[in-house]
């Protein structure tokens, strides 16, 4: 629990100490490239580091400027952290609406990422017209795909299907990556986790060219299913551990 408390700690100082450039760039043409920049280079590393984490990349990435829509599986807080030292290039996070309600982070919140409040059809579709003009400007799209994400006895939730219809809706590529340590290093329940290093692997981008609003349901399972596979077949099976570890926990 201290551990955690320490987390929410480490997440806040930089927001307030630098709340008042972060305001300004969120309010002003393009500014969200310098939040962006601040968001990666300071705020993500000093939360990493101050856990005890390191990022270990598995592969090579794809080169960076090109808009796509990144997913990923959806295990920890620390997911946030990861993705964001993942690209050097802007994207935007498609994130829920409860967040804004957070002082200070939910006024910066609000107005950098796409939010939605799930129970709500027209809040859904809002989210579209905000991703279109955020293509435009050259950024790329990050959604994690998974429902209800929080339960830890799943290794990989069922998938939605809004990052896969705005993919092929803009005939962007699909950039699958997979977390593999955080589900048992860092996860949703206070009881567990420890310190060392966060894989990631970048799995090949699935094109979207030529797809029309009949694919979507077909490239959300292709997408799941190599995310998955990598879970199952990771010869460390820290996710799988995760898993059998909470059961015990349960019982």
């Amino acid at each position: 629990m201290l551990w955690r408390i320490w987390f929410y700690l480490l997440c806040t100082l930089p927001v307030l100490v630098l709340f008042i450039p972060l305001a300004f760039f969120v309010t002003i043409p393009n500014g969200y490239k310098y939040l962006y920049w601040i968001a990666r280079n300071i705020w993500s590393p000093f939360v990493l580091f101050g856990m005890g984490f390191w990022i270990k990349r598995l592969n090579t990435f794809p080169p960076e400027g090109k808009s796509m829509v990144i997913v990923a599986n959806h295990s920890s807080y620390m997911d946030i952290m990861l993705m964001f030292r993942m690209r050097k290039t802007p994207f935007v996070f498609v994130g829920k609406k409860e967040l804004v309600k957070i002082p200070f982070f939910g006024y910066l919140y609000k107005r950098a990422a796409i939010t939605v409040d799930r129970g709500s059809v027209e809040s859904r579709q809002k989210v579209y017209e905000s991703a279109h003009k955020v293509i435009e400007k050259g950024y790329s799209i990050c959604i994690f795909p998974e429902k209800d994400y929080l339960d830890e006895k799943i290794l990989l939730n069922s998938f939605k299907k809004g990052a896969f219809k705005l993919a092929i809706e803009h005939q962007l590529p699909v950039f699958p990556l997979v977390f593999y340590d955080c589900k048992r290093k860092f996860p949703w329940h206070t009881n567990f986790g420890y310190f060392g290093s966060l894989r990631i692997k970048a799995l090949k981008l699935v094109s979207t060219n030529g797809m029309s609003e009949k694919n979507i349901n077909l490239l959300s399972l292709e997408v799941y299913q190599k995310i998955e596979n990598q879970l199952l077949v990771d010869p460390k099976k820290t996710a799988i551990e995760a898993i059998e570890l909470w059961k015990r926990f349960k019982l």
